[in-house]
């Protein structure tokens, strides 16, 4: 089913990876499974992720013509994710209960958002940042919070993102204990992302809303797989 813009929202650029490798044959955003470093990043491929689908989306810092080009202070910033980076988590705490020396660089990755200074920095993004998590329909949950973003008429854009990584054992748990009262709704079938540059739109000037696809979305991005469909299927459109 096809995830509608809430306010009308353009999709300006999206940009989709599933870094499984052969596994991820014949689908949209497929990658090889090894991801870019982020420095400053450990253990964890959560920050890799997001950063990868930010720079295919935006195009690089170093672009000048870039849709965050003289935008920065008006572009937002919304991470929507079920489970956030459950590698640090886990980690982290598995070396407490050892009585094991507290990592500085794993409790700085532990704010599920840290990542997000790392792209801001990069393409100077000062607008508002946001976080959201739903059990259950996460994707229009995150469409929604970047429409009410919109709303500000001092804001242009919103770059909503996408992001889970492949469930733990913690997260098998939290289905078996708590999904009647909290449920929670299909994950991607390993590490995924989704990276969308959104404004208000229809503008007779700038593009259009993305277009229905023209097959379901992949099942196998999960929550994500919506937002996979609002993708542009060649690359960055015009901004406005």
């Amino acid at each position: 089913m096809t995830t509608p813009l809430v306010q009308p929202m353009a999709v300006v650029a999206g940009a989709c990876r599933a870094p499984w490798g052969a596994a991820a044959d014949g689908l949209p955003g497929a990658a090889p499974v090894e991801l870019p470093n982020v420095p400053g990043f450990v253990t964890s491929r959560f920050s890799p992720l997001v950063a990868a689908a930010v720079d295919a989306c935006l195009g690089g810092p170093q672009d000048d013509s870039g849709p965050v080009a003289g935008r920065g202070e008006r572009t937002a910033i919304v991470l929507a994710t079920a489970c956030g980076d459950i590698t640090t988590t886990d980690t982290a705490t598995r070396r407490m209960v050892a009585g094991q020396v507290h990592s500085p660089l794993l409790f700085f990755q532990s704010v599920t958002t840290s990542v997000l200074g790392h792209v801001s920095k990069r393409y100077g993004i000062t607008g508002p940042v946001s976080c959201v998590s739903d059990g259950g329909e996460l994707a229009p949950r995150a469409l929604e919070l970047a429409g009410i973003m919109l709303e500000d008429d001092w804001l242009d854009q919103v770059l909503l993102i996408g992001v889970d990584i492949a469930a733990a054992e913690r997260v098998g748990w939290v289905r078996d204990h708590l999904d009647g009262a909290y449920p929670l709704g299909p994950l991607p079938r390993g590490d995924a992302v989704v990276a969308l540059l959104l404004r208000r739109g229809p503008d007779t000037d700038g593009p259009s809303p993305a277009p229905p696809p023209a097959a379901p979305p992949p099942a196998e991005y999960g929550w994500l797989a919506p937002l996979v469909a609002l993708c542009p299927a060649t690359g960055p459109r015009p901004t406005v």
